[in-house]
């Protein structure tokens, strides 16, 4: 039977080319980030909505965790060599426009989040830790919302460059940025600029190193845990990520594969062989959306879509043809992800390749 749920939340205007790219700064000036008041919402829904303020949270559930030392504190997967795992985490902007796809490499992260950006269109911000790969990309351009993810690894975000104030918000938060320079990015010709630019996560590493970043291993962005296999079971899961842009995964018993609008999403490596992105974990956590501003003395650079991922909001996690429904909490962007059941207990994500969706809180997500 189908389950709908209709996240209610603030849709605001924004303006902003998709193509555009800034050259990468140095500037560690703190940016401030207005955003616009809530303007249009959503009423009608057929499934009643996830509580959020009510629930008690029962603060003495214990939790089992991946064992520390020996998985990846992003997955809860073995690392081929324990050392992987004593080394920093990377973030590395992934361009999702048409012209873009397929992309390379992005399978081969710990984890992937999907995020909102400006067109409809979303983009994919993925994180290796105790992976890497010789073949990434497009890479694409900084967005305020990458930086409310990365402070809690924390970071460093590899990217194409970005608007001068989105940059210095990335700084202000913590997270260094390395450019096409420093991390020894190159064009291929199969593809135009600006969808054409990818890497290599060594190089990448290499530049993280010779600007200084520190090289501290990750925490945990959510409890990863020995997951029971809700009763709700979960085949088909459908994002409505805007008028432009629906993105379906199909439970085939052992994954979740992909597609966009409708087609399957391929991804292809260096040599031409072809693949359908799939994952183990699907985690969506609803934020609010909203238009996120440039200051005063920059205004003439452009307003971005943001989504706000501090506070609370709506949860689920897909995995094993299942589905667990609740909330996410935290109180600031350093913070782990807490989930909370309509029970009021904390749990956690199972162990596997995760595919994390930081979803429009006005938009809808179905499932059967």
């Amino acid at each position: 039977m189908s389950r709908i749920f209709l996240l209610i939340g603030a849709f605001a205007l924004f303006a902003a080319a998709c193509s555009g790219e800034a050259a990468v700064t140095t500037t560690t000036t703190i940016a401030t980030t207005t955003t616009i008041a809530p303007t249009t919402t959503s009423t009608t829904s057929t499934t009643t909505p996830t509580p959020t303020t009510t629930t008690t949270i029962d603060e003495s559930t214990t939790v089992t965790t991946a064992p520390a030392g020996f998985a990846s504190p992003i997955n809860g997967l073995p690392a081929t060599r324990d050392s992987l795992l004593d080394r920093r985490a990377i973030g590395v902007k992934i361009d999702n426009h048409p012209r873009a796809r397929p992309q390379s490499g992005v399978m081969d992260a710990d984890s992937v989040f999907e995020l909102r950006v400006e067109g409809g269109l979303t983009r994919f911000l993925a994180i290796f830790h105790d992976n890497d790969t010789d073949y990434l990309g497009p890479i694409r351009s900084v967005r305020p919302t990458d930086s409310t993810i990365l402070a809690a690894f924390p970071a460093p975000l590899a990217m194409s460059g970005g608007q001068p104030w989105i940059q210095s918000v990335h700084t202000s938060r913590g997270v260094g940025l390395i450019g096409s320079g420093a991390g020894n990015m190159f064009r291929i010709s199969a593809k135009a600029a600006p969808h054409n630019l990818y890497g290599n996560t060594e190089d990448i590493r290499a530049g993280a190193d010779s600007l200084g970043f520190p090289d501290d291993p990750p925490q945990s962005l959510y409890q990863i845990v020995q997951w029971e296999i809700p009763e709700t079971t979960a085949d088909q899961i459908v994002l409505d990520w805007s008028d432009e842009v629906t993105v379906t995964w199909d439970w085939d018993g052992d994954r979740y594969l992909r597609t966009h609008n409708g087609v399957e999403h391929l991804l292809v490596d260096r040599d031409g062989d072809t693949l359908q992105i799939a994952v183990e974990v699907l985690v969506i956590l609803g934020a609010e959306f909203y238009t996120a501003f440039p200051p005063p003395d920059q205004s003439d650079w452009q307003a971005v879509p943001a989504l706000d991922t501090a506070g609370s909001g709506p949860a689920w996690v897909f995995a094993r043809g299942a589905v667990w429904e609740g909330r996410w909490e935290r109180a600031n962007y350093g913070d782990q992800f807490r989930l909370i059941g309509t029970d009021g207990v904390e749990t956690g994500v199972p162990a596997g390749f995760s595919w994390v969706s930081v979803f429009p809180d006005h938009r809808t997500v179905t499932w059967e």
